[in-house]
């Protein structure tokens, strides 16, 4: 078997509802961010999320990768500032709840 990551990552999701309107939430209900960090760096090497459009996952892949799961905030206002869809908030809480999950992880 090939290994993808190295031994230093390990992987961290979040899940957020998406509105209703949303043809994320009619297709998975809920909105789902997994992320692939660097444990030594906190760096996020991979990130993939549920989306409708390629496009979106390879645009929330560069607004992630190379970033810190530890830059909470600034994550947030990369988001704010750069993606519009409909998913924004969703995106936002995902993130969030994966940081959280990330910290709580750290200090086992």
């Amino acid at each position: 078997m090939n290994r993808v990551y190295a031994n230093e990552t390990c992987y961290v999701v979040g899940e957020a509802k998406s509105p209703g309107n949303n043809p994320i939430t009619k297709k998975y209900d809920s909105f789902f961010i997994g992320f692939v960090i660097d444990s030594k760096t906190n760096l996020i090497v991979d990130v993939e999320c549920t989306a409708m459009m390629g496009i979106t996952v390879k645009f929330v892949q560069s607004l992630f990768v190379g970033r810190s799961i530890l830059d909470c905030d600034g994550a947030a206002e990369e988001v704010h500032a750069r993606y519009f869809g409909s998913s924004q908030k969703a995106l936002i809480v995902a993130f969030k709840q994966a940081y959280y999950k990330y910290k709580e992880a750290l200090n086992k």
